[in-house]
C-alpha cells in the first residue's frame, strides 16, 4: 500500500514568508530521490532550487508557474510503498543512492556544494528514472533566461546560443523576441495605451520596497568631492605586479572605507526610532552594489574590517560571480552595515546614492577619467574621480560626514595615508 507524503514550501530563512514558483523541475509521475530539486522558486533575496526530503513517485503538484505561495503551503505529494514492509523497487533504490551520495537536506543555492559531476535524469522504456553523468558539455541556461523565454513564448530548444559552448544568453532570447513584440498591437499587450505592466516581484520588488522605505524614513543629505586618483591607480599597478592575487580598485576603496569607518564609527550604525537610539555597530559588514541580469543586488562582505585588501578582493570577486550566476543566498544579501556603490562602471561621473535601509550611509564612486588638475602647483592631466557621500542626518551632522569623505579622498589621493592608519 502506497504511503503519500505531502511536501510543503519550507522556511527559506532570513525572515522570508513566501516565494514565487518560477519553474517546476518534475512532472506528475516522475520518480524523485531524497533531496532531489523539484521546483525552482524566487524569493525576495535569491533564486532557489528547493529539494524534496522524500523519495518516491510525484502524485500531485500545487501551484502553476508564476504563482506565489506562502511558507507552509503544499508544494507536491510523493507516494512510496514503504507501508508494505518491503522497500519499493524504485523508491528504495533511489533512497539508497541518495544515502550513498550523501543527503544534505539543504536548499540548493543556500551553501550546498555542487556535485562532482553534472547529472541528468534519463527515462528508459520501462519508465524508471536513473541518473548518469551528462555526455559532453551542456549549455546551462540561467533562471532569468528561462523565465524571459517563457514570458515571450520562445522555445529555447529552437535557439542557437551565442555564449561559450553554445550557451543561450539573455541577448539571444531578446533578439528572438523582437519580431514577436513588434508584430503585437497595443491592444494585445498588457497595460493601458499600449504600455506594458511589469510585476514588482522577487528581487526587483524587494529593492523597490527598500528604496521607497529609505526615502520615507531617512532624512538623508549628500556631499561630494573630486579627488586625484592617479596615485591610487599607480599603487594598484604596483601591487598587481608582484604576481599575487589581482587587486581591484573597488577592493582598494573597500579597504579605505573600513579604515574611514574606524575613525568615524557614527556612520557604521542604524537608527532605532522605537527606542529613539542610534545603534553603533561593532562589525563592518560591507555591501557593494552589483548589476546583474536580474537587476541591482547588494552582496555583503562579512567582517570586512578584519580583511586585508587581498582578502577583500577575493571575497568581492566570489560574490560578484555568484551574483551574476544567480546563486547568491539570502545570507549573502542581508546584514550589511555600510554600502559602497561604484556607479562609475556605467560611465557616469556623479550621483546621489539612496541609502540602503536600515544602514546610515553610502559612498558612491564615479568613473575615473583623465581631466585637467592642478598638481604640485602646475596644470596637469590627472586621473580624477568624484566621490559622493549620502548619510542619515539623524546619526551625525555635516562635520562628521565631511570628515569621513575628506579622509576617504585623502587616502585616494595619497595611499600612504591609509598605510599610516594600519
Amino acid at each position: 500500500m502506497a504511503v503519500v507524503r505531502e511536501f510543503t514550501l519550507p522556511d527559506l530563512g532570513e525572515g522570508l514568508t513566501g516565494a514565487e514558483i518560477v519553474r517546476w523541475l518534475v512532472q506528475v509521475g516522475d520518480v524523485v530521490a531524497v533531496d532531489q530539486p523539484v521546483v525552482e522558486v524566487e524569493t525576495a533575496k535569491a533564486m532557489v532550487d528547493v529539494p524534496c526530503p522524500y523519495a518516491g513517485v510525484v502524485t500531485a503538484r500545487f501551484g502553476e508557474e508564476g504563482t506565489e505561495l506562502p511558507v507552509g503551503a503544499p508544494l507536491l505529494t510523493v507516494a512510496d510503498s514503504g507501508a508494505s514492509g518491503e522497500p519499493d523497487a524504485v523508491g528504495g533504490r533511489v533512497e539508497a543512492e541518495a544515502e550513498a551520495e550523501g543527503s544534505g537536506n539543504v536548499l540548493v543555492g543556500y551553501g550546498t556544494a555542487a556535485p562532482a559531476e553534472r547529472r541528468r535524469r534519463v527515462r528508459p522504456a520501462n519508465g524508471e528514472v536513473t541518473a548518469k553523468p551528462a555526455e559532453g558539455p551542456v549549455p546551462v541556461i540561467s533562471p532569468l533566461v528561462r523565465r524571459l523565454a517563457r514570458q515571450h513564448g520562445i522555445d529555447l530548444r529552437q535557439l542557437v546560443g551565442s555564449g561559450p559552448e553554445g550557451l543561450i544568453l539573455r541577448a539571444d532570447v531578446e533578439r528572438a523576441a523582437v519580431p514577436r513584440t513588434a508584430a503585437e498591437t497595443p491592444g494585445e499587450r498588457d497595460g493601458e495605451r499600449g504600455g506594458e505592466r511589469v510585476p514588482l516581484r522577487g528581487v526587483r520588488g524587494a529593492v523597490a520596497d527598500k528604496l521607497a522605505r529609505s526615502r520615507r524614513e531617512i532624512p538623508d543629505a549628500t556631499c561630494w568631492v573630486d579627488a586625484d586618483a592617479t596615485e591610487l591607480l599607480a599603487a594598484r599597478t604596483a601591487m598587481n605586479a608582484t604576481g599575487g592575487p589581482k587587486i581591484s580598485v573597488l577592493a582598494l576603496l573597500a579597504r579605505i572605507c573600513t579604515a574611514a569607518l574606524a575613525r568615524f564609527p557614527d556612520l557604521n550604525a542604524t537608527v532605532d526610532m522605537e527606542h529613539r537610539e542610534v545603534v553603533r555597530l561593532g562589525e563592518v559588514h560591507l555591501g557593494f552594489a552589483a548589476q546583474t541580469d536580474r537587476g541591482l543586488v547588494v552582496p555583503v562582505v562579512r567582517d570586512a574590517h578584519t580583511r586585508s585588501v587581498e582578502g577583500l578582493a577575493a571575497e568581492m570577486a566570489r560574490l560578484t560571480e555568484a551574483a551574476r550566476a544567480g546563486t547568491l543566498s539570502p545570507a549573502d544579501l542581508t546584514g550589511g552595515t555600510f554600502t559602497l556603490n561604484n556607479y562609475g562602471v556605467f560611465g557616469v561621473d556623479g550621483s546621489t546614492p539612496i541609502i540602503n535601509h536600515p544602514e546610515a550611509a553610502m559612498l558612491g564612486v564615479g568613473r575615473i577619467a583623465a581631466k585637467p588638475w592642478v598638481h604640485d602647483g602646475e596644470l596637469a592631466v590627472r586621473q580624477v574621480v568624484q566621490l559622493s557621500f549620502t548619510f542619515d542626518h539623524r546619526v551625525c551632522d555635516g562635520g562628521t560626514a565631511g570628515g569621513f569623505l575628506r579622509y576617504v579622498a585623502d587616502c585616494v589621493e595619497q595611499p600612504s595615508v591609509l598605510l599610516r592608519a594600519l
